[in-house]
């Protein structure tokens, strides 16, 4: 089955969503790099149910009215970084984890670079919140959208204390 996609102009700039028939693989940032997230060929798809669904729930949660989202994923990778991947999915919204904390949830507590590496090539952005992963010192550390992107994401959540006001996202 070939993959399908469309792009969604957003508040931290225009993603691409990608699916696989029901499932979704991908959002890509405007300016990903090359080989970040390795897909084959992609056909624009304007009105994919799959993708209109994904759409909405990005819309919402820009909006702030949606917390979780509800879709089928399927993630491409090796089995560490499915690991990670699904690790990142249980991080509550409003709330960030260490690349330790991460490693040590799934088992693999000295592979903290290697939870780095994976979550910085997660192809599922904003929905397996990689965004919510920060340094153990609390700083905003490596992010695919760019660091502005992830703060403004963290801001929208609520996961940067004291920097509420700053957000304005519409």
């Amino acid at each position: 089955m070939s993959l399908t996609c469309q792009t969604l102009p957003s508040p931290v700039g225009e993603l691409t969503l990608v699916a696989d028939g029901p499932h979704l693989v991908a959002v890509l940032w405007e300016n990903d790099k090359p080989g970040r997230v390795r897909l084959g060929p992609l056909l624009a798809a304007p009105d994919c149910p799959v993708l209109g669904q994904v759409a909405r729930q990005l819309d919402e949660y820009f909006a702030g009215s949606r917390q979780q989202f509800a879709l089928a994923l399927a993630f491409k990778g090796t089995e560490f970084q499915k690991k990670v991947w699904q690790a990142l999915l249980t991080i509550p919204f409003g709330q960030t984890r260490s690349y330790s904390d991460i490693a040590v949830q799934i088992g693999h507590p000295q592979a903290v670079r290697a939870v780095g590496a994976a979550n910085g090539r997660n192809p599922i952005s904003i929905i397996a919140p990689c965004h919510r992963v920060i340094g153990a010192s609390g700083q905003l550390t490596g992010f695919a959208g760019g660091l502005a992107a992830k703060e403004r994401l963290l801001m929208l959540e609520g996961a940067l204390p004291g920097r509420q006001s700053e957000l304005n996202f519409l």
